[in-house]
This record gives C-alpha cells, structure tokens and sequence, in this order.
C-alpha cells in the first residue's frame, strides 16, 4: 500500500518547483517596472528643475535690465539676450520646437510671466513650467 501512495505524488516536487520559478520570475519583472518608472520620473524632474532655472535666469536678466523689460516678451521681444535665452531653452529641453516657451509683460503692474513648455521624448503630451515675478522699473 505505500508505494500505491508514493505513486499519486509523484511529480509534485516538480510543480513546485515550477510555482517557485514563476513567482521569482514575476519579482523580477516587477523590479523592472519599477526601475523603468524612476528612471521616468527623475527625467521628468530633470526637466523640470531645468526649465525653472531658465525661466529664473530669465528673469534675473529682466532685473538686471529693467528699463527694457518691456522689451523682452516673447514671441516678439526685441531684447539682445531674448534670442539667446531661446536657443539654450531648445538646447536643454526637448521638445521645445513645437512647444515655444512665452514670456508675457504687463507694463502696467511690471508682471512678467515665464512659460516653458516641453515634451518628453516618449510623454504623451507636453509639460510646461510657469513663473511669475513683478519686476518694478523704478526700485
């Protein structure tokens, strides 16, 4: 009677050996996923931390020249340093092609607002940043 027993378990060793592998397999693939999703997320704040120091160097350079800040808003700024800043924007960030970044001055209240859009080489739609400083041409 015992070997009839040891009969019906025979190959149970093996399925789970079989279970084991699939869930150390699946551990696997989840720390993948969740590698790939920090390597998303620290892209994204890379971008992030870079357009607001472009959006800050900006702005410095609108202190710095306030009588003319005027004329930095853009599109259509005619400031010398605006068509600069526009190129290291499209240097640093992708996407900034088809996403321009403006730069909106009231004259009136001296409010000059920075948006810089981007999209991420495999985002589906485009971010953006947005800082706001009241820059006074008369301190």
């Amino acid at each position: 009677m015992r070997t009839s027993q040891r009969g019906g378990q025979q190959g149970v060793m093996l399925i789970e050996a079989l279970i084991a592998i699939l869930l150390f397999s699946a551990g696997i693939l989840a720390m993948i996923g969740m590698q790939g999703l920090a390597i998303s997320y620290s892209a994204d704040a890379k971008y992030r931390s870079d357009a607001a120091f472009l959006a800050n160097e900006l702005i410095g350079q609108m202190w710095v020249d306030r009588l003319q800040f005027p004329n930095y808003a853009y599109p259509g700024g005619t400031a010398p340093n605006l068509a600069t800043w526009k190129a290291k924007v499209d240097a640093t960030l992708p996407g900034t092609a088809a996403n321009a970044p403006t730069v909106a001055v009231d004259t009136v209240t001296g409010a000059v607002t920075v948006t810089i859009r981007w999209q991420a080489p495999n985002a589906d739609s485009a971010r953006s940043y947005r800082s706001v400083a009241i820059i006074q041409a008369n301190p």
